[in-house]
């Protein structure tokens, strides 16, 4: 008799397997461990009891999602309530291989757990031989299983967020370099371009964008005048220089030009000027993400200094994983490798350089600020990647320190400690959590209530249709009633009023079509007749002649 059950979690379903000689196994672990090498000595000692395959994808994730959880299944408890054997004087044991299921199926179904030891080495050889052990699986259905269930749970572990997704940060830093440097040079091409015709006007101004914007607007020179003086300054935001345009376009040095080619000059730079604008669209738009995604490190380097950290790192993720050292001289490869091979002085800072707080430090102390800055960035860019709910309460604090550590540097003013601060930021968080949780409930209400709303309409909808569509059709079947019952009624009144009489006039209607029939067949014999006699005569006129 078997006392010894083994349960085993499949992608492919449960399968309960019994094992034999127990007492044997349990003395002779080194012998149980060669034999589950071996598939002959292996299905000896143990068969297949009941095997429970899942009905769907669905209903292995969700299986499988219980067990990890703990909680057991309605399906494992009814394959295992079914197939345990029950009611004899020892209670079956059952050998699982994770502790957290064996305690709760031990609660629920008052069963006798077993786990590491022999259930171990048996659970190692059924998992290598599973699929010759089940008869109709196969390895390769057996790989597949287990592989899409792999792909279904890890993606319902990994809650992603469409929201925080760290992709688009790394597309729109990459654009947006790219634009600055189109920018420039489509910009020095108007400025050489429309400098033939007014050279005065490169001194003037200075601003790339201004000045494509204003080779737009006074296109010839010649035709400007002291009407347009208004949208000069609306485009320099300066009197003095709109006037000082002025005064130059009346004293250019600069050469004629054609109209086509001002069409042309025209054309690009206004070409310019929308991508300009494009820019500072895409600005405002990597600065929403970033607030969505990492809003501590945007709080505490930039929008933009974060975003290219984000982007040289690969994702946020891979960031979070780096060490404060490797953040510090992130961007600055080239030049640390070169500092290994000549053995010379390695970087300091890498991309955090373009954040302001290196900027702002002196000389001597550049080096223990990107060093620090570096250290408080790794900390933002991991609360960001873990974090559940996105604030930048934690990324405002980190900066508050930063700026208390340059002042330190400057007038010896001790900082806070780091203790004291984060506790502060961690019950700022928890506040700034709550509230936003709020909020997401409360949109969330609207939305459903938007929903009944709707589907209560639909239905009154469809109701008053149905109401419509019936009185319609009682309305269409009392008319055609009404109508039947007085064509009823005249019939009754006509015949009332004629009596007898109606009924003569259909009999001489018959009589009359009776005769109308018989008159054709008189009218064939009297012609028959006329033939007839015509041929006598001619025979008595030819007897005559004779």
């Amino acid at each position: 008799m078997v006392l010894l059950h083994v349960l085993f979690e499949h992608a492919a379903g449960y399968a309960l397997f019994g094992v034999k000689e127990v007492e044997e196994i349990g003395m002779l672990l080194p012998q149980v461990e060669e034999s589950v090498l071996n598939i002959g000595k292996f299905s000896s000692v143990i068969r297949l009891n009941a095997f429970f395959p899942f009905k769907s994808a669905q209903a292995a994730l969700e299986n499988i999602n219980a067990i990890s959880e703990g909680v057991v299944h309605a399906d494992l408890k009814l394959f295992l309530e079914t197939n345990l054997p029950s009611g004899g004087k020892k209670k079956p044991m059952l050998g699982v291989s994770d502790a957290k299921i064996g305690a709760t199926l031990q609660e629920e179904l008052n069963l006798s757990i077993q786990t590491g030891g022999v259930v171990a080495e048996i659970i190692r050889g059924v998992r290598l031989h599973f699929h010759s052990l089940v008869k109709g699986l196969t390895a390769q259905a057996a790989s597949k299983a287990q592989l899409g269930l792999g792909h279904s749970y890890s993606r319902a572990k990994v809650k992603f967020n469409v929201n925080r997704a760290d992709n688009m940060i790394i597309q729109s830093i990459a654009l947006l370099d790219q634009l600055d440097k189109d920018i420039n040079t489509f910009s020095m091409r108007v400025r050489e371009w429309y400098g033939y015709h007014f050279p005065e006007l490169i001194k003037i101004v200075s601003d790339n964008s201004s000045y494509c914007k204003l080779a737009k607007l006074i296109g010839n020179r010649k035709e400007l005048s002291e009407e347009s003086l208004e949208a000069l300054e609306e485009i320099t935001m300066d009197s003095a220089k709109a006037q000082a345009i002025l005064d130059a376009s009346r004293s250019s040095m600069g050469m004629d030009i054609s109209p086509i080619d001002l069409i042309n000059i025209e054309s690009f730079s206004s070409r310019v000027v929308s991508l300009t604008k494009y820019r500072q669209e895409l600005q405002e738009y990597l600065r929403s993400k970033m607030g969505q995604v990492a809003p501590n490190l945007a709080a505490l380097i930039g929008d933009v200094v974060g975003a290219r950290l984000i982007s040289h790192a690969g994702s946020l993720t891979n960031l979070a994983k780096y060490p404060a050292s490797t953040v510090q001289i992130l961007g600055a490869e080239k030049a640390l490798f070169r500092a290994l091979k000549t053995r010379g002085n390695t970087p300091k800072y890498g991309l955090i350089f373009h954040s302001t707080f290196i900027g702002r430090a002196a000389a001597k102390n550049k080096g223990r600020i990107s060093r620090y800055l570096a250290n408080k960035c790794t900390i933002a860019s991991r609360i960001d990647c873990f974090s559940e709910v996105p604030t930048c309460v934690f990324g405002d604090k980190l900066r508050d320190q930063v700026e208390e550590r340059l002042s330190f540097y400057e007038t010896g003013e001790a900082p806070r400690k780091n203790l004291d601060v984060m506790k502060e930021a961690v019950a700022e968080a928890s506040e700034a959590a709550a509230e936003i949780k709020r909020k997401l409930e409360k949109k969330e209400k609207k939305k459903r209530k938007r929903e009944k709303r709707k589907l209560e309409a639909l239905s009154t909808a469809e109701g008053d249709d149905e109401e419509v569509e019936k009185a319609n059709g009682d309305a269409e079947e009392d008319t055609d009633t009404i109508k039947k019952k007085k064509k009823k009624q005249a019939a009754e009144e006509e015949i009332t009023s004629n009596g007898v009489v109606e009924a003569t006039p259909g009999k001489k209607k018959k009589r009359k079509i009776n005769v109308v029939e018989a008159e054709p067949e008189v009218t064939e014999e009297a012609d028959v007749t006329q033939v007839e006699k015509k041929k006598k005569k001619k025979k008595k006129a030819a007897e005559e002649d004779e």
